[in-house]
């Protein structure tokens, strides 16, 4: 890969890394770094975090083979009811250690997240799976309405508390339709629970049998109720998602089995058989990992490098 003209460092903002982000580059991307975590061939610590009054900043380096070496510094603060995931990216040369490119890490936390959720819906669910439900409607709901929107899905319900900012999301990416969460949910093959809830907004009772739920959401609390986890195959991106505590592993896995949960990337790698039956319903829980970042991030340094997107500078 050709490194920025002069040894400069390649500064992308936030539109320059979103464009240099296309779904199925990234997608594809994931689920290496998927395959690569669950065969332990990943160096990535646990997130760690520091807390202020109104929320964390966190720290998340990892190296996959293939794919390279980056650390993402990200603040979650939840303003006004809704979350964010502000920061920045930095590239590394993996074989040297000198730094490529920083880039947005809302941009890049969004699209990875939306990505890892796909790859493993499509990893846990049959071609019998036409009706998605996508609930919230903040920068992770719009991230997976565009992945979806890359895979020609079908049929789309964004489902939310509010409707009128469902609706508006909507039409804004011409997106489906709009609904009340329990209503997007009980009419979906697959649900994508995209929120900042400190509570429960999916319900067991209103999930199909049969059903996929990939959960991205939850940072400051559960997004899923306790019913739902004990009725669901439950798959996670990686071990400390059911061992560690919070910020670095999930809410509504506190107190699991490990044993009861299987690594995704086993599923993408055919050493798990994922799905057993049509009336299994299955969960994904995501809490992020640095490895989906380097993922991410390695295919945004490529094509802005190959598209001449951002500025470099002297670090």
């Amino acid at each position: 890969m050709t490194e920025p003209a002069g040894g400069g460092v390649l500064v992308l903002d936030r539109e320059q890394t979103r464009a240099a982000a296309p779904p199925d580059a990234v997608l594809a991307a994931v689920r290496t770094a998927l395959v690569a975590v669950s065969r332990g061939d990943v160096s990535a610590p646990a997130r760690v975090a520091a807390h202020s009054t109104h929320g964390l900043l966190g720290a998340m380096p990892g190296y996959v083979p293939q794919l390279g070496l980056a650390a993402k510094l990200v603040s979650v603060f939840s303003t006004g009811g809704r979350g964010s995931h502000r920061g920045i990216v930095a590239h590394f040369d993996a074989e040297t250690g000198r730094p490529l490119a920083i880039m947005d890490a809302e941009a890049i936390t969004a699209v990875r997240t939306a990505a890892t959720a796909t790859a493993a819906m499509l990893a846990l669910t049959g071609p019998g799976a036409t009706r998605f439900a996508v609930i919230g409607t903040g920068a992770q709901a719009r991230a997976q309405l565009a992945v979806l929107a890359a895979l020609d899905s079908a049929e789309v319900v964004v489902g939310a508390r509010d409707l009128e900012r469902a609706e508006h999301l909507v039409t804004d990416l011409s997106a489906g339709s709009a609904a009340g969460i329990e209503a997007a949910v009980k009419t979906a093959d697959v649900v994508f629970c995209c929120t900042s809830s400190r509570e429960p907004v999916i319900r067991r009772s209103w999930l199909a049998d049969g059903a996929h739920l990939s959960s991205v959401g939850g940072s400051d609390g559960p997004e899923f109720d306790d019913e739902t986890l004990r009725s669901s195959s439950l798959f996670v991106e990686w071990p400390g998602a059911v061992t560690e505590p919070p910020p670095a592993g999930a809410w509504e896995l506190q107190g699991t089995d490990p044993s009861a949960a299987t690594l995704i990337g086993a599923v993408l790698d055919r050493r798990h058989p994922g799905r057993r039956s049509a009336t299994e319903l299955t969960l994904f829980k995501s809490t992020g990992h640095a490895s989906l970042d380097v993922a991410a991030a390695s295919i945004v340094y490529r094509e802005a490098r190959d598209r001449g997107l951002g500025i470099t500078v002297n670090l």
